[in-house]
Parts: structure tokens; C-alpha cells; sequence
């Protein structure tokens, strides 16, 4: 009996996750279709990013996040053996990765601040790219945040025997997540804005 009502409390981690995903998928695909309709309908749209450093840069900060979903996709296959000691360590890769890549994304931030790329204004024109860049920018780094915490918890518990196999699954589930917006993001925020 205990066995069959675990089953059904599992499944309802990765329904509640799934739920999630789909209401925070709605969000970025509605923020994206907004950036999209106000970058087409500026003929002025600034492109501020050159192909070195800019593009190569923000190449650099998706290389880390797909790596980050590697390291995670080997995190629940070790967990699937019932090796807790190196699910362990791969989530610790993951979260490292993870922070990587906010790190790399604030360098970016400074940078732009620095060339004058505020919430109100840019020296290219229009003054709405830098709310736009930094309000799409930072959610997907508030996700990225929240996940290194969730995977900071999941993974302790994970070495202390606390959590299961499903529960590293769900959290692979919301760190893919992530590396899937950004896969969106990436294109429509940097490659478009390439510099003639």
C-alpha cells in the first residue's frame, strides 16, 4: 500500500514541475513575442553587438550553459545507478556552470552600463532596447539564481540520502528548462544585433 501511494505522490513532484515550466514557458514566450513585435516595429532598433568580443561572448556563455545540461543529464543517470556520492559531484558541476554563467552574463552587464545602456536610454536610440535586453536578460539569470539554489538543496540532500532518483529527475527538468529559454534568447537578443 505504501509503495502505491508513494508512486502517486512521485508523480505529482514531476506533474507540479511540469505545471510550473508550462505557466513560466507562457511568460518568456510572451515576453519574447513583446521584445519580437517592438523590435520589428523599430526601424532603428539598435545592433550593439560586435562579432568580437560581443557575439563570441555571449557564444562563450551558452557553451557553458550546455554544458551545465550535460553535467546534469550525467547527475541523473548516476542517481539512476545509485551512485550518491558522484550525483553529488555532477550537480556541483552543474551549479558551478550555472554560476559561470551569471558571472559572465554580469560582465556583459557592466560592460553595456558602461557604454551608457541604462533601463531609460542607450547611445544607439532607441531608449526601450535596455529595458528590454535587461528585463529578458535578468528573469532568465533569476531562474538561473533560483536553480543554483534549488540544485545547491537538491544536491546536499541527495549526499545525505534525503531524495530520490524522481526528485534529481525533477530537477533536471527545471535546470533544462532554463537551458531551453536561453536557447530562444540567444538568437533573438544577440544574433539579431550583430553590427553591419
Amino acid at each position: 500500500m505504501s509503495a502505491a501511494l508513494g508512486a502517486v505522490l512521485t508523480s505529482h513532484k514531476k506533474l507540479g514541475m511540469w505545471l510550473f515550466l508550462v505557466s513560466d514557458a507562457l511568460t518568456f514566450t510572451t515576453l519574447i513575442l513583446c521584445y519580437a513585435y517592438v523590435r520589428i516595429g523599430s526601424p532603428t532598433w539598435p545592433a550593439p553587438f560586435d562579432f568580437s568580443p560581443g557575439i563570441l561572448f555571449s557564444t562563450l556563455m551558452t557553451f557553458v550553459l550546455l554544458t551545465s545540461s550535460l553535467t546534469m543529464v550525467i547527475a541523473v543517470d548516476a542517481m539512476r545507478k545509485g551512485d550518491r556520492r558522484r550525483t553529488a559531484l555532477w550537480i556541483a558541476a552543474t551549479i558551478l556552470c550555472g554560476a559561470a554563467f551569471i558571472a559572465l552574463h554580469m560582465t556583459e552587464w557592466r560592460h553595456l552600463m558602461a557604454e551608457g545602456v541604462t533601463l531609460t536610454a542607450n547611445p544607439w536610440g532607441v531608449p526601450l532596447f535596455g529595458a528590454a535586453f535587461f528585463g529578458l536578460t535578468g528573469l532568465h539569470m533569476a531562474h538561473v539564481a533560483s536553480g543554483i539554489v534549488y540544485l545547491g538543496v537538491l544536491g546536499t540532500g541527495v549526499r545525505l540520502g534525503r531524495f530520490t532518483t524522481e526528485d534529481v529527475e525533477v530537477g533536471g527538468l527545471y535546470w533544462h528548462f532554463v537551458d531551453l529559454v536561453w536557447m530562444f534568447l540567444f538568437p533573438l537578443l544577440y544574433l539579431t544585433a550583430v553590427k553591419p
